[in-house]
């Protein structure tokens, strides 16, 4: 009864199909691009799954000043399909991967009219729940002074961390040298001091009989003088 039991639950198991678990998607936060140039935007996805091969990409844009967004992009069934009526029907590429779960697209001859936010959408079944992400694109003639001085900045506390490191070290080495020699040296002379001491033997006591004759002859020398 129990073996019977047991056949049961796993048989049980078996065709109970399982559950969906969430997905990750990931893309920058912000890029910025010159006029007239490209951009590369980045999708990817984490999935608790294998990469299906009924995995999708979906991309949506927005514009700057515009509540509604557009369809720009979507690939399924192993094909990429862009947009033909959208703003970017000539201008937009795959550039992604799927099965490496990337699905990112590169923009070309940007203009200013494409500043906007950008969605991404990725789905793996049976992994199907997650929460699509957003990049925003900001369009330029010239690259910003705002983000030429902010990489400046980085770039000089970058240099000046490296350079206060290499300065402190080279100066605790000094100090380390300097605390060695000036113990050697210490340590030198004290031996030295020691052996001359060892070397002279104490000075002999004077004998009092010959202390005693020679003020004798000193008083009889001064008698004779006088």
């Amino acid at each position: 009864m129990l073996i019977f039991v047991a056949l049961a639950s796993l048989l049980f198991l078996a065709t109970v199909p399982e559950p969906s678990q969430a997905i990750v998607i990931y893309t920058g936060w912000e890029r910025h691009a010159l006029v007239g140039t490209e951009v590369r935007l980045s999708c990817s996805f984490f999935s608790w799954r294998w990469t299906s091969e009924d995995v999708t990409f979906s991309w949506t844009y927005r514009p700057d000043g515009s509540r509604d967004s557009i369809s720009i992009f979507h690939y399924t069934g192993g094909m990429a399909y862009v947009d033909n009526k959208g703003p970017f029907r000539d201008r937009l590429e795959f550039v992604g991967d799927p099965s490496r779960r990337d699905g990112s697209i590169m923009l070309k001859n940007l203009e200013f009219s494409d500043n906007g936010t950008f969605t991404c959408d990725a789905k793996n079944p049976p992994d199907i729940v997650g929460r699509p992400s957003n990049v925003r694109l900001l369009v330029f003639e010239k690259v910003p002074i705002q983000a030429g001085v902010i990489t400046g900045s980085i770039v000089g506390a970058v240099l000046g961390l490296l350079l206060l490191i290499v300065v402190i070290y080279y100066l605790m080495r000094f100090l380390v040298a300097r605390r060695v020699f000036s113990l050697s040296v210490s340590k030198h002379g004290k031996k030295k001091k020691e052996g001359s001491q060892q070397r002279q033997g104490p000075a002999p006591a004077a004998d009092p009989a010959k202390l005693k004759a020679s003020e004798k002859k000193k008083q009889e020398s001064r008698k004779d003088r006088k």
